[in-house]
């Protein structure tokens, strides 16, 4: 080296040589520093697994201790239930040892005491033979209580069974008597028929054969053309003199019927099907036959007919004679009908 040195500074100044001996010098360093860490590592990590390991049998040991320290303190806590039973059984062998010298003590005075004892329990007898009397007393009152309970329960009884003859006699009587009450409202049944029978026979007569008033089935049916014009229900003339006739036959009938047959003449308008359009006067079909039957009541009550007798009643188009859609069935709705019936 000493050669090539040589040659070098012959050939003039190279740093070259000097940085590469540096650089290996460093690297050699860094590998020894390496090497030393390494083994320093080794023996750290040796060491601290030895120090797990003692720590691991410290712990274990610890816990033997613990269950030492555990059993102890078990024996300890069973020789102090030992001792408190020793010292509960020591305090009561000394209270019955002084129940019994008490006892042995008392025995001595038992003798003088034991006439004393027999004058009392006498006395005690004598005083439960005297609450033994007053009691079969109180029993005997009893006893004679009982009796005037059951000698008043016999007589309730006889009460009761008197009243339940009466009632049944008077459910008999009431049965009677319906009996009567039916056979009488027939008979009164019968009679209003009669009298209706000849009003409308007289109203037959009176009115005649006319098309416009027919009689269906118990009702007498005026056409609504006999007494207004159409959508009214202000009377006509010729619906006036009608209702002069009706009131003639009324009047006379008011006179025949005797007074307790509560009979009226219900009076009662019917409309078509079609509605009432724009009409000042009426709303509605309801409204046109309620006013087309107090129309006709009202004058009635004018010309003398009792107005207790007398029933207005609106159907409107609900109860019609003939349900086809056409003239002839609107013109046979439209009407006004009479019946005679009770209140």
């Amino acid at each position: 080296m000493a050669l090539a040195r040589a040659r070098r500074n012959e050939s003039g100044f190279n740093y070259w040589p000097g940085f590469v001996d540096a650089l290996s010098t460093l690297v050699l360093s860094i590998v020894f520093l390496l090497s030393v860490f390494l083994v320093v590592q080794f023996f750290l990590s040796q060491e601290v697994t030895g120090k797990d390991k003692a720590l691991e049998q410290l712990n274990a040991k610890i816990a033997q201790l613990n269950d030492l320290l555990s059993l102890e303190k078990l024996g300890s806590l069973n020789l102090s239930d030992q001792l408190s039973q020793v010292r509960a059984g020591l305090a009561s062998a000394e209270t019955e040892r002084d129940r019994i010298k008490g006892l042995y003590e008392g025995l001595s005075g038992a003798g003088s005491d034991a006439a004393g004892r027999a004058t009392e329990l006498n006395r005690a007898l004598d005083s439960e033979k005297q609450v033994s009397a007053r009691a079969l007393a109180q029993v005997e009152v009893l006893n004679q209580q009982i009796s005037a309970l059951r000698r008043q329960l016999a007589a309730l009884e006889e009460a009761l069974e008197a009243s339940e003859k009466r009632d049944r006699e008077s459910q008999g009587r009431i049965a009677d008597l319906g009996q009567r009450l039916n056979v009488a409202l027939a008979q009164r049944v019968q009679e209003l028929s009669r009298y209706r029978s000849e009003f409308f026979g007289r109203l037959r007569s009176i009115l005649g054969n006319r098309p416009d008033i027919r009689i269906v089935g118990d009702r007498f049916v005026f056409q609504s053309e006999v007494f207004f014009d159409t959508g009214q229900a202000l009377l006509l003339p010729e619906g006036r003199a009608e209702l002069e006739k009706l009131a003639t036959a009324l009047t006379e009938l008011d006179k025949q019927i005797p007074a307790e047959i509560a009979w009226v003449l219900r009076v009662d308008g019917h409309t078509d099907v079609r509605p009432i359009i724009n009409s000042p006067l009426f709303k509605s079909n309801w409204e046109l036959s309620s006013a087309r039957a107090i129309s006709v009541v009202q004058y009635l009550i004018s010309l003398g007919v009792p107005a207790q007798r007398l029933v207005a009643a609106g159907f409107a188009e609900f109860q019609p004679l003939d349900t086809a859609p056409t003239e002839e069935a609107y013109k046979r709705n439209r009407r006004i009908e009479l019946k005679l019936t009770e209140r």
